[in-house]
């Protein structure tokens, strides 16, 4: 065993890496006739490769569980399957429908925790989306993998098996959704993907995660403030993000202005910064009642109106433009998807992105 006790790669029988999954169950007091739901979605966790197509979706959430050495004598566990997707498939619609599948399962006081697996591409936003949602105490968590089964070494059992634990430790609780990934424990505000193929890819921006996994025991060293709730009756989907770039002009705002959309947000420079030929467009779609978030292309940091020259976070907001605070533009959307369903007006829209 690593130095740590961290789970290892061994050569077994057949010469191939295996994953050795050195973890003891929690405390039994802890789960008395409790259990954690595991409530599949897809993703590259349940995919298998298919000779003529590539990796594709194959596994079912019990084969799943199975897979995994020791886990159903970590944690009672009950499966359920949402969907077998791709995360690219994954919709807004879809994270608000999982999000109201989750609310209700939690209701039921024999339910410690849930755990959902879902393909990693947009799983931070799936999981901010919960999140915002979110009105429970009992812990949420996401994880997947990034090697699916038919590779050499799949992060897919031991993922599963960490964020199974986490769901099930009384540590978590009151902690919001969470992201289990590596053994890491993240926060969903401030998750990102940060690769496209290391299962290192989950990363926490200048905060780090909130803790780890650790074969004794669940680890928790921080947490997040400043948490909220946004629980409207329905989503409103039509909101849009434009990144962009030096030289970008008004033309796709105005595009999108044309067509009527609800909302709209903006990935700029720096504290909000946008090229002044876009300062037009803002003012369009503001005069014409579209509300205008205003985020950073940068991994973190807030926006605020500190620069005043033309195209300036002053001169932004003065257009009516809102500051998203330190929410990714992708977050800002899902945000202000749920937002626009329990606020009217720019000054009530504001409130929610005020939070640092």
């Amino acid at each position: 065993m690593e130095e740590g006790g961290r789970p290892f790669l061994q050569k077994g029988p057949s010469s191939l890496l295996q994953v050795s999954l050195p973890f003891s169950p929690s405390k039994k007091s802890d789960m008395d006739n409790k259990k954690v739901i595991v409530l599949t979605t897809g993703g590259t966790i349940a995919m298998k490769l298919d000779p003529a197509h590539g990796i594709v979706p194959a596994v079912s959430g019990e084969d799943l569980v199975a897979s995994v050495p020791g886990l159903r004598e970590a944690c009672p566990i009950e499966v359920m399957e949402f969907s077998n997707i791709p995360s690219p498939h994954m919709t807004p619609k879809r994270m608000f429908e999982l999000g109201n599948k989750v609310e209700e399962l939690l209701r039921h006081e024999d339910i410690l925790g849930v755990v959902i697996t879902h393909g990693t591409d947009t799983l931070e936003e799936t999981a901010y989306l919960l999140d915002l949602v979110h009105n429970s105490e009992k812990p949420v968590c996401l994880t997947g993998a990034m090697r699916s089964a038919a590779e050499i070494s799949p992060d897919g059992p031991v993922n599963l098996l960490c964020a199974v634990r986490t769901a099930a430790s009384s540590e978590a609780r009151g902690k919001g959704v969470l992201v289990v990934m590596n053994e890491e424990i993240h926060a969903a505000r401030e998750v990102v993907k940060s690769h496209s193929a290391n299962t290192e890819t989950f990363v926490s921006p200048f905060w780090g995660p909130l803790g780890y996994v650790d074969p004794d025991r669940v680890v928790f060293r921080r947490n997040t403030l400043g948490r909220q709730s946004i629980r409207p009756p329905e989503l409103v989907e039509d909101v849009h993000l434009i990144k962009l770039a030096s030289g970008s002009d008004s033309l796709l705002i105005d595009f999108l202005v044309e067509r009527n959309v609800r909302g709209l947000v903006l990935e700029a420079f720096g504290r909000g910064n946008v090229p002044p030929a876009a300062l037009p467009g803002i003012r369009r779609a503001v005069e014409k009642g579209i509300p205008v978030v205003i985020t950073t292309r940068t991994i973190a940091g807030r926006v605020l109106d500190v620069y005043g020259y033309e195209g300036g976070a002053k001169t932004v907001l003065e257009a009516g433009g809102i500051l998203g605070g330190e929410t990714s533009g992708p977050k800002a959307r899902l945000k202000l998807m749920l937002a626009l369903g329990v606020a009217s007006g720019r000054d009530e829209l504001a409130v929610f992105f005020d939070t640092p």
